[in-house]
């Protein structure tokens, strides 16, 4: 028996020396399958690369580049990150950039695109990189220098990490998502409950999480601090990759007497829709503690919630209703393919008949920077992963975490609700 979890033997098959194992705890060099940049973070690693004596990129094709969070741009200085996006693109000859109205938000779109996939090592500048984890790969945010360093020489290093497990049984109740399952979990275990760690899901309840919904748990394992976030192979996994993946991939389980630092149950059918308060992904409640809390905006979407399973959530309770006067929704598909599904399935027009803004795929208000930061006193409602002061906007805002479910219910009455009460 090799006794190894799903990272170890990810990490193993990428190793770049020759030893027969690796073991949590050890530094090894190894390769990685994709390198993920986008707009905000691209720029600052072109300059370490240049720093690093510039030239070529080594592996151009292993370079994936995404314009989304200033996209479009929302100022002159804006504009400048999604130039040196197209200037490094053009001159190093990057096959995978995708520009703005071209493809949409990169965690989202890496899979769409079949650019990661089971048994892939993805290294990316931003830290919700682990969300290629739903699709059985190993993904990570790495630094910006790191991140040069791959593109100079085609190798990194890591430090194996510990893993935790994570088995999902039971049936999930009706408006209970893969966001309520890491948001229960970053309240059992906190902020740095994982602590660079591989957090792997496994189970029997895998069975009712859609793939749009395991990106929804591997998106926010870093809020516990992780390494990275793993949903063990299985048929689901199978047929996405059969029908997206476009590089070689491989199936990926651990052994059954794999070492863990810990061990944890999670049982589908208890759960409830859950709410992360201010101001931080751990303080969270579940929404029937909460009910009356008025909001100014709700916004839907990002990098793992503006998925067509997300868009189709929003649609079921908005369908007949309108927006709240006193509050004002947007909505956010993740990538151009999901906006053009969203359409053709005449979701859209639901979100606009009722009062609903629809963006074109971007990254904007979920840093807080444009279309929908807020403003100073304000409160907002997102089904974002993150709601620390500062992060949807003005410090002096308040942001509360939910699923879609969730959050389109509350864009109805004002106030978060729990949306088996309309």
């Amino acid at each position: 028996m090799t006794r190894q979890t799903i990272a170890e033997k990810i990490l193993e098959s990428h190793r770049l020396d020759d030893r027969d194992r690796v073991e949590p705890g050890e530094v090894m060099r190894a390769w990685v399958d994709m390198v993920l940049l986008n707009d905000a973070n691209g720029p600052v690693a072109f300059r370490h690369f240049a720093n690093m004596g510039g030239g070529k990129v080594v592996r151009p094709d292993k370079v994936m580049m995404v314009c989304d969070h200033f996209a479009p741009a929302p100022s002159a200085a804006g504009a400048r990150m999604l130039g040196d996006m197209r200037r490094f693109a053009n001159s190093k000859g990057i096959q995978h950039f995708f520009d703005v109205g071209k493809g949409g938000i990169e965690h989202t779109l890496m899979p769409e695109v079949g650019l990661c996939g089971p048994g892939h090592l993805i290294a990316g500048g931003d830290s919700h990189t682990g969300t290629a984890g739903a699709f059985n790969a190993f993904g990570t945010g790495m630094s910006w220098a790191g991140m040069a360093a791959i593109m100079h020489i085609d190798e990194t290093w890591f430090r194996v990490p510990e893993s935790m497990r994570f088995n999902l049984h039971g049936q999930k109740a009706l408006h209970v998502t893969g966001k309520d399952v890491i948001l229960q979990i970053l309240q059992d275990i906190g902020v740095d409950g994982a602590l660079y760690k591989s957090m792997e899901f496994g189970g029997t309840g895998l069975a009712n999480l859609n793939i749009d919904e395991r990106m929804g748990i591997c998106n926010m394992v870093v809020e516990a601090g992780a390494k990275t976030g793993i949903v063990e192979f299985d048929d689901i996994t199978r047929a996405w990759a059969r029908d997206t993946c476009k590089l070689p991939w491989k199936e990926v389980v651990a052994d059954a007497d794999a070492q863990y630092s810990s061990r944890h149950d999670i049982d589908l059918s208890r759960m409830r829709p859950m709410v992360a308060k201010p101001y931080s992904p751990e303080n969270v409640v579940a929404v029937d503690e909460i009910h009356g809390v008025r909001v100014d905006q709700v916004y839907m979407g990002n990098c793992a919630n503006g998925t067509i399973t997300d868009l189709r959530q929003i649609a079921s309770v908005l369908k007949g209703r309108k927006i709240a006067a006193t509050t004002r929704a947007i909505i956010v598909p993740a990538t151009q393919k999901i906006y053009q599904q969203a359409i053709a399935e005449g979701l859209v027009d639901i979100f606009v008949e009722a009062g609903a803004a629809v963006s074109t795929p971007t990254c904007g208000a979920c840093f807080g920077v444009h279309n929908g930061a807020l403003d100073d006193g304000e409160v907002g409602f997102a089904t974002i992963n993150r709601n620390f002061k500062g992060r949807g906007g003005h410090a002096g805002a308040q942001m509360y975490l939910g699923n879609s479910y969730v959050a389109a219910a509350t864009a109805v009455a004002g106030e978060i609700i729990d949306p088996a009460r309309l």
